[in-house]
């Protein structure tokens, strides 16, 4: 799919498809959503580039994802995509500057896009007063970080939350028991994931934009308000790099704190074995002796012979438990 946009009046208006760009001034974006080949040919015949593909754009590679060719600037980045489903995918999205006129490529559909495209469809809804493919893709990146920082704040919400399971003590005992440890793993797993996943878009949007403003006066001439705007998004950058960096941290404690307990939880129980063990050996101990088939035990004809084997089994199990109880062991 190919949309066209061209600035009019202080905002972004759909262009027709079929008018060449000598009729249309004012366009300023193309955006290719899993361009078919005529939708990239046509681009590519408007502004004498060479759209890159699927497989160009996700090459990890800093010179295949930053470069100059045919007098335009190619930059890629990767963004967040579901992220609200708990389990976010990252895709690559290609900008690229030709002129006045921006490019995206992109094989999916990024909400920053269509909120970016809502806003800018309303008067005055870019907040500038001439659009240029630089201030686009600006503003599409302040989105792409806005959409991140919502993200990051809410998965802040969601570890505060797993830290209170794991270290808020529980009156009821029942509850505590039912408490699933390995499910708290399994969570705090996928924040971890999601964080890691998070902090790679940042980079991303890090390197694109410091890539850009390098630009400056030496390729291209960025005017005083896109400078600004490349520092903002520069400081925003780094300030949710270092959020992302404290949540990373506070999820490698929470893992390590649950491993904790789940150790002490495992050690309780074999406590809890080997006191088992000890108290009940004495009365084995009793039933052992009285239990021997010799022909001559003195006891084996007294009347009271098998209530003092009991009593002994009692009170062979009880001093050990009294015992273990006063250390505190138990």
């Amino acid at each position: 799919m190919l949309r066209i946009h061209a600035y009019d009046n202080d905002r972004l208006v759909s262009a027709a498809l079929d008018l060449p760009v000598d009729g249309q001034p004012g366009i300023v974006w193309y955006d290719l959503v899993e361009p078919s080949s005529e939708e990239e040919r046509l681009v590519s015949e408007r502004l004498g580039i060479a759209v890159p593909t699927m497989d160009e754009m996700d090459d990890i590679e800093l010179s295949a994802r930053l470069y100059q060719e045919d007098g335009a600037e190619f930059m890629t980045m990767t963004v967040l995509i579901r992220p609200d489903a708990g389990t976010p995918h990252k895709v690559p999205v290609c900008f690229i500057i030709k002129g006045q006129a921006l490019v995206t490529v992109r094989y999916a559909e990024p909400r920053p896009f269509d909120a970016f495209m809502a806003r800018a469809r309303k008067p005055n809804g870019i907040g500038i007063h001439s659009a240029s493919g630089e201030l686009i893709m600006t503003g599409l990146i302040e989105a792409i970080i806005d959409r991140m920082a919502d993200t990051l704040e809410r998965l802040g919400n969601e570890i505060d939350q797993i830290s209170r399971e794991v270290f808020v003590a529980k009156a009821d005992k029942a509850s505590k028991k039912t408490r699933d440890l390995q499910e708290l793993l399994r969570a705090i797993g996928q924040k971890g994931e999601f964080i890691t996943v998070t902090r790679e878009s940042l980079v991303s949007v890090s390197r694109v934009v410091a890539y850009y403003a390098a630009l400056d006066g030496v390729d291209r001439k960025l005017s005083k308000e896109l400078r600004q705007r490349l520092k903002l998004l520069q400081r925003d950058a780094t300030s949710l790099g270092d959020h992302s960096a404290f949540l990373s941290s506070k999820i490698n404690f929470l893992l390590d704190a649950t491993l904790g307990l789940i150790n002490l939880e495992q050690n309780q129980i074999i406590k809890i074995f080997s006191v088992a063990s000890v108290v009940f050996l004495p009365p084995t101990l009793v039933a052992s002796i009285y239990g021997m088939n010799f022909a001559y035990q003195p006891e084996l004809q007294w009347h009271y012979g098998y209530h003092l084997a009991i009593v002994m089994m009692i009170v062979s199990m009880v001093l050990p438990y009294l015992y273990f109880k006063r250390k505190g062991w138990l």
